[in-house]
């Protein structure tokens, strides 16, 4: 027999089916006074970090190597011991310990600040999008960028975010020039006037046109990985592909499970970069949703790294991941940052995201502006500044210099997340 919540629908209903249901605004029960934990002050010495990486080919021993590069810049910066501990399996995820300590300080517990870090990766489903045949990826990737256009994606990154829908439209117009320059090579002797007998031999270059020389050159740009991206992103608004759904649903079992077995840390942090932002929006919103005691009186907080929920929220079938980010947004006691960066153009800058999912009395996700000049080198900026795939990476890489953000003190440091906004 099914648990209920007490809105008519199984407890445990998995992502996509019809038990999941969209609230009206202000259905959410009531918590006990957090103002307690609201603040952004108190020295952190537990803490449990649920994050969701972005649309990448890595799995969690991968960013976990990632993190533990970035947690070296970020200790050889701000002159702190930070030690991540090995990979280890919880649910279906990767998690590992991050240890940091003022060296000045060391030896009594108050100076230690311990971090359980929980990855909710999702290279399975990358993998799965980016190994079928060539001609499927192509094939998939131009349905998926029709249905944002049907839907409405497009026309609102033009209204919200224009740097985004340009985001959008790169692959497809690359590969679509690159298909084309390859068709009017195999039309080559039709255009001279030849036989067409000489289609025999036109026709095969024009392939190995395509696929040894112009697709490795886009690729270059990864412009198949983001014919991949798109797929789930359409996927995670509809919530309409069972392999993607299945994976939600034991993500959000590996969330609870993380957060019982942490006990009664100091602090939960939900993050989310990219694409991860709307995965951890849906992972959030959904507990909240099924099981909301289990964050009562905790200090909770949301931050997402160069946000992409809007990709997905735009498209007229995320009613769900509309009605998370209402969740999110009206849960008592929860502070969301969302961070972004100018230089990014892969987010949507200055975007109201909580109004924008339809929830424009809901309290706002607190902005917080990042300027890659204040965080790398000279020598640096000027090496990445143009390479939008690079810039959209640095939230969560190491830093060259102090700045009011950084993600390595975000997951492990002495200070509450929520403090980002007090600097």
């Amino acid at each position: 027999m099914a648990l209920s919540d007490g809105l008519d629908r199984p407890l445990l209903a998995g992502f996509g089916e019809p038990g999941r249901a969209v609230p009206e605004a202000g259905a959410l029960r009531p918590a006990p006074d957090m103002s307690a934990l609201a603040g952004g002050t108190g020295r952190i010495a537990t803490r449990l970090v649920v994050h969701c990486p972005g649309f990448e080919p890595l799995d969690a021993g991968a960013h976990r190597a990632r993190y533990q590069r970035a947690a070296r810049q970020s200790a050889a910066v701000h002159g702190l011991a930070i030690e991540v501990g090995p990979l280890e399996k919880i649910g279906s995820a990767g998690a590992f310990t991050v240890t940091c300590r003022n060296p000045e300080g060391a030896g009594p517990a108050g100076e230690t600040t311990s971090s359980r870090i929980v990855l909710i990766d999702h290279a399975s489903l990358v993998a799965a999008l980016t190994r079928r045949p060539l001609a499927v990826r192509l094939a998939s990737g131009a349905l998926s960028a029709l249905r944002v256009v049907g839907e409405g994606g497009l026309a609102g990154y033009l209204r919200h975010g224009w740097r985004f829908a340009l985001f959008f439209l790169f692959p497809f117009l690359m590969v679509g020039l690159m298909l084309g320059g390859a068709g009017l090579g195999a039309a080559l002797p039709l255009i001279l006037g030849l036989s067409p007998l000489h289609l025999i031999w036109s026709l095969p270059a024009a392939v190995l046109l395509f696929t040894r020389l112009l697709l490795p050159l886009g690729n270059r740009f990864h412009c198949l990985l983001l014919f991949a991206d798109w797929q789930m992103a359409v996927a995670i608004a509809r919530q309409d592909r069972p392999a993607i759904n299945e994976w939600l649903t034991a993500s959000l079992e590996t969330m609870r499970q993380a957060i019982d077995e942490a006990g009664a840390v100091d602090e939960i942090v939900v993050s989310g970069h990219s694409m991860g932002a709307s995965i951890a929006a849906m992972l959030l919103g959904s507990l909240i949703e099924r099981d909301a005691a289990l964050l009562e009186g905790r200090r909770v907080t949301m931050v997402t790294l160069g946000s992409a929920i809007l990709q997905c929220a735009l498209l007229r079938s995320a009613s769900l991941l509309r009605a998370d980010v209402g969740r999110i947004a009206r849960f008592p006691g929860l502070r969301w940052i969302d961070v972004q960066c100018l230089t990014d153009p892969i987010h949507f800058y200055k975007a109201p995201v909580v109004a924008l999912c339809g929830h424009p009395d809901s309290p706002p996700a607190a902005i917080l502006q990042l300027r890659l000049k204040q965080v790398l080198s000279p020598e640096r900026y000027r090496r990445i500044r143009l390479s939008f795939l690079r810039v959209h990476r640095q939230y969560v890489l190491g830093p060259d210099r102090p700045a009011r953000f950084d993600f390595t003190l975000l997951t492990a440091g002495p200070s509450p997340a929520a403090s980002l906004l007090d600097r």
